[in-house]
């Protein structure tokens, strides 16, 4: 039981950080399909100077977080050291980016100007996106500090050595007494 704590608690977390993604997603999208197009006069949309860059960057960070959250689904029914590799570099991909999102959002928010409310809400769900992503990768590698919180990167239960194949030097992976 107790070698699922990480694994209870980061359940949850991704299929919040899932949803946000796939909102920050159809959100960026309009925005930047009205920005494109020249629409910035819209009631919903206005804009300054980092509106370009923050909708580029919420873009980036929303498609490499939903997919970032597909292989963390797939590492969370594993639970294993090798789909931990995945999913935690997919993982910190995912921040490194949202984080370059949120600091675009935070001088969108620094510039001022009048914003209409989508491209508000998009600032809002990045920002909590940059806090709940970085929490998510902690709870992922829980395991670094403790086994007790789930796979660590010291764990060897598996691939130990050749079970009865030939092992190094053409030496079998049986042992036992010669005769």
């Amino acid at each position: 039981m107790a070698r699922t704590v990480a694994r209870t608690l980061a359940a949850p977390l991704l299929f919040i950080n899932l949803v946000m993604y796939l909102i920050v997603l159809g959100f960026a999208s309009w925005c930047l399909n009205r920005f494109i197009n020249g629409q910035t006069n819209h009631p919903s949309f206005g804009g300054n100077g980092a509106t370009m860059f923050f909708l580029v960057f919420a873009i980036l960070a929303a498609v490499l977080g939903i997919i970032s959250k597909l292989i963390g689904a797939k590492h969370l029914r594993a639970w294993r050291n090798d789909s931990l590799a995945a999913a935690g570099s997919s993982a910190v991909i995912a921040w490194a980016v949202t984080a370059l999102a949120f600091g675009l959002a935070c001088k969108e928010i620094n510039i001022g100007g009048w914003r209409g409310w989508r491209l508000r809400v998009l600032e809002g769900f990045v920002i909590v996106l940059g806090v709940t992503q970085l929490l998510y990768v902690l709870m992922l590698h829980a395991g670094w500090f403790s086994s007790t919180y789930g796979p660590g990167y010291r764990d060897t239960e598996y691939g130990v050595g050749a079970p009865g194949g030939v092992g190094e030097k053409g030496t079998t992976g049986v042992t036992g007494a010669r005769v």
